[in-house]
């Protein structure tokens, strides 16, 4: 069983950044710090980019997101 470290790092509030997940006491979403990934930083590089976080909030972000594409989808009919 994993630990899901992100608990404690994450946070949803509906009235920042219209209720996307993001880092704890910051308006970083998850999807800006995986689009970071994505371009190519690496996790050391990302808090230099947004210095109010740190590589353990980075961390969280990649746990949450991989928590995430572990559920199943539910896939609607189209009309």
């Amino acid at each position: 069983m994993t630990v899901k470290y992100f608990e404690n790092r994450i946070s949803v509030n509906p009235n920042v950044r219209f209720g996307k997940p993001c880092i704890k006491g910051t308006r970083i979403t998850i999807a800006d710090i995986l689009n970071l990934l994505t371009a190519g930083y690496t996790v050391n590089e990302i808090p230099m980019q947004y210095p109010g976080i740190t590589k353990k909030d980075v961390i969280a972000a990649i746990e949450f997101a991989t928590q995430l594409s572990e559920e199943p989808v539910k896939v609607l009919a189209h009309a």
